[in-house]
């Protein structure tokens, strides 16, 4: 059974389902739907919960013998899998397809998965559990649905903002849920219910004393390398997590992906800059950088990107902290190193 995740809450009102699949590339709704559950399994006298994770050495019979185990501390509990590579290998699957045929008693099952490609999702044991649970999809939310989604968020704590508001969020947070999250959140502590003015949201986005992932990017497009040393070692100290520079960093190569394309074509760059959503005061910035950028080592820094985030979640291995280092000073000296020569 499929279930829209907007429709957890109204289907968890009837009741819980033995299995539940949360897959897709979205973390905050993700880990929302499995709070949800966990609380509506609380509500419902499921009392204890065990926590399993697949890491490399993960053996599976844990799981038969988990499924299989009676409760030691309550009558029903909430069982949890967690496979961040989305790839269980053959005794995974297995396991997988027997806890699917026979699910145990008194407990509720959740699987947690990343974005599955299509061989996965025609694999035979995600086609078992797909048959035997309630299976939900969390897909990104992109750049053009963003200030829609901040606006959604905003009416659930009973806030309201125009539109080019809504745009000003969304510049600042760069692709990254997580930083619109924390910044809607801010929203709702510092002011009352009601329609937000712009000033007061701009004061409250922009009030950061701490380094920002933001100037992050600044200082790469100004090549500024010792800046983007300093910046990457105050975040660091301040114990973020790569995973959270990583929407910031993809929403601003992505968009100059895209302008150096249309450059390409011969279209007019002011206007590929504007469908690009560029902010206003980081244009200039932006212009240098695609005049010492080619798009092939945009692309290459793309794809780099993508390899650290696989390195971020577990799913490869490396020290994300240093990959994520070389690619900003990379980026950060490319034009640097061409006058030096």
């Amino acid at each position: 059974m499929r279930l829209p995740p907007q429709q957890l809450g109204q289907h968890l009102e009837k009741g819980l389902r033995a299995l539940y699949v949360l897959t897709g590339d979205e973390p905050l709704a993700q880990r929302e739907s499995l709070d949800a559950i966990r609380l509506a399994a609380r509500n419902q006298g499921y009392d204890e919960r065990t926590t399993l994770t697949v890491e490399r050495s993960f053996n599976w019979q844990q799981l038969g013998a988990e499924s299989r185990s009676m409760s030691l501390f309550a009558s029903k509990r909430l069982l949890e899998l967690h496979i961040p590579s989305g790839k269980p290998g053959i005794d995974g699957s297995k396991a997988l397809q027997a806890l699917a045929i026979k699910l145990p008693k008194d407990t509720v099952v959740v699987i947690t998965l990343p974005k599955l490609d299509w061989q996965s999702e025609k694999s035979t044991w995600f086609v078992a559990l797909e048959q035997a649970a309630v299976v939900m999809s969390f897909q990104q939310v992109t750049p053009d649905q963003l200030p829609q989604w901040i606006a959604q968020r905003l009416s659930q704590q009973g806030q309201q903002t125009d539109a080019e508001t809504l745009e000003f969020i969304a510049y600042q947070v760069e692709g990254n849920l997580l930083a619109a999250y924390q910044e809607i959140q801010k929203l709702g502590l510092l002011y009352p219910q009601g329609v937000l003015a712009a000033k007061a949201v701009r004061e409250a986005v922009l009030n950061v004393s701490r380094y920002d992932v933001f100037q992050l990017g600044d200082a790469m497009l100004a090549a500024d390398s010792e800046r983007t040393v300093r910046i990457l070692r105050g975040l660091r100290e301040e114990g973020t997590q790569v995973v959270a520079l990583m929407g910031a960093l993809v929403w601003l190569l992505r968009g100059i992906v895209r302008i150096k394309q249309a450059e390409s074509r011969g279209e007019n760059l002011a206007n590929a800059i504007q469908q690009a959503k560029i902010r206003r005061d980081r244009q200039l910035l932006v212009e240098r950088a695609l005049r010492r950028l080619s798009l092939r080592q945009l692309q290459a820094a793309m794809g780099k990107l993508a390899e650290i985030d696989k390195i971020a979640k577990g799913i490869a291995h490396g020290d994300a902290w240093l990959e994520i280092s070389r690619l900003c000073f990379g980026l950060a000296t490319i034009g640097n190193r061409a006058k030096s020569h």
